[in-house]
């Protein structure tokens, strides 16, 4: 039979409150033995020969629904799942076949799916309390106990039957328990990685660079030279958050990155990134709220630090539709003194939007940002060149930049996610460079593609491909660099 949870709590279906035309769709929440048992055995092979017999499409289509049905309610649901889900492209805004395609997603452990026919059908009924009450279930069974809450909450006040209202009562003591344990969480990872990289050091592939002032070619240090290597490394973070009510937490967060190179030591670099703050939960809104703190490593020395703020909200017009905002400002602090007129100040700000797709098994995903770097340090600039830079602060002053990123990921197979995103920047800076005579302008643009293996929930093996390309009107700036990696993830929740 239809069950609803693993603490045996009723169906909050079985209640005077439907319709007896909904009734009547549902019918086999309520009945049991109502057909033949062989109708509850059907295979997809015997559906695709009972769609090929002389009917017309609506009445094999009614036919299939009536064996769905059945499939359910013989406790099937993973075996009517199977028949529905690839008829989804065709039907998908049927309610009625919307409707037996989340229960039949819910009651087979796939509650993710069910949130999608079940959006379907309420966009085109909203009235429709028998998919707003599987809609909370499916919330529940997801551990969004806010959501779940929510909705639950929302039937309460539309004066459902006594049965419904206790049913649902008992939800809501559910929620309030498991909620009350899962006040403290703690996650985690562990990664390891290895791959290749034909542009250490960010650099132009060119031995010398003509400067402008001196009118003449100067030659670069080997360091300024792009350069190729193979590079290894680990990988570790891990989250600690407290919830102080349904709505605020606390937590702290942080990761550290070593990458390590076979032959240029040099560039041997890691990186730690902490944060920490309060989250607003009341969905569909999230603001996280975050205080930045971050060191980089080179060659075993601390060459800079991070530190600054950060705000970001996210609002779920839907379970297929989100939008995000993000703002920060970063102080960026070197520790060498040659290196300190590079102490510069950074705003940013970016909107993002992920859209799912049908099914759940893909997504696309844009966002835009805009910002600027203060150039702060009075520091009057070590020689560039053999030219001493007279008026202090970063060769090429203060930046405004503005650029976008478009990707998208689909699900191929049982383990398999392959995903893409690519980018675009430009950089357009403040201050004539006193040794080029001009004003910097950079594009920047870059491109990742990969895929997740991940053959269980804690296991995950990703191979990745990137490559950038920046183009500078300084060519000292002007390089290109493809990158290829592998890595090894073990995620601990």
């Amino acid at each position: 039979m239809h069950n609803i949870s693993m603490f045996n709590i009723p169906h909050p279906l079985s209640s005077n409150i439907i319709s007896p035309t909904t009734a009547m769709l549902l019918g086999f929440l309520f009945l049991s033995n109502t057909s033949p048992a062989q109708e509850a055995g059907i295979s997809a092979q015997q559906h695709n020969k009972l769609a090929a017999q002389n009917l017309e499409p609506q009445a094999t289509f009614e036919r299939l629904l009536k064996n769905v049905q059945t499939l359910i309610n013989h406790g099937k649901s993973a075996q009517a799942y199977a028949l529905l889900k690839p008829l989804e492209f065709n039907y998908a805004g049927d309610e009625h076949f919307d409707y037996l395609l989340s229960i039949a997603a819910l009651d087979s452990g796939r509650p993710d799916m069910a949130t999608f026919a079940l959006e379907r059908v309420l966009t085109v009924n909203p009235s429709h309390l028998a998919a707003r009450l599987e809609m909370a279930r499916a919330y529940y069974q997801l551990d969004d106990f806010q959501r779940a809450h929510t909705e639950f909450t929302a039937i309460l006040k539309l004066n459902p039957s006594p049965v419904t209202k206790r049913n649902v009562e008992k939800y809501l003591a559910a929620i309030a328990e498991k909620s009350m344990g899962q006040r403290t969480k703690i996650s985690g990872y562990l990664e390891g990685f290895v791959g290749r990289d034909n542009n250490v050091n960010y650099s132009n592939n060119a031995s010398q660079i003509f400067v402008d002032r001196t009118n003449s070619f100067f030659i670069l240090p080997p360091d300024n030279v792009q350069d190729a290597d193979r590079h290894y490394g680990l990988a570790a973070g891990g989250e600690f958050s407290y919830s102080l009510n349904p709505h605020w937490r606390i937590y702290a967060a942080g990761d550290a990155r070593q990458r390590q190179y076979n032959s240029l030591s040099q560039f041997d670099a890691l990186n730690l990134d902490m944060r920490a703050g309060v989250v607003y939960d009341t969905k569909p809104n999230r603001i996280r709220m975050s205080i930045l703190n971050g060191r980089y490593n080179l060659n075993g020395a601390r060459l800079s630090k991070t530190t600054g703020y950060k705000i970001d909200w996210q609002h779920m017009f839907s379970p297929s539709n989100q939008l995000s905002a993000i703002a920060q400002s970063v102080q960026y602090r070197f520790a060498e003194l040659l290196m300190q007129p590079n102490d510069v100040n950074q705003r940013s700000i970016s909107f993002g939007w992920l859209h799912i797709l049908s099914g759940g098994k893909s997504n696309l995903s844009g966002s835009v940002h805009h910002g600027n770097e203060q150039d702060v340090a009075p520091i009057i600039n070590a020689p560039v060149f053999g030219i001493l830079n007279p008026s202090g602060g970063r060769n090429d002053g203060g930046k405004r930049f503005s650029g976008l990123r478009v990707g998208g990921q689909t699900v191929v197979g049982e383990f398999t996610t392959l995903y893409t995103n690519a980018g675009a920047q430009t950089s357009n800076y403040n201050k004539v460079n006193f040794n080029f005579l001009r004003e910097r302008n950079d594009r920047l643009h870059d491109v990742k593609i990969g895929a997740d293996w991940q053959w269980n929930k804690f296991w995950k093996l990703r191979p990745q491909l990137s490559y950038a390309k920046n183009n500078s009107n300084i060519d000292l700036y002007t390089y290109n660099r493809l990158e290829f990696s592998v890595a090894l993830r073990r995620d601990f929740r």
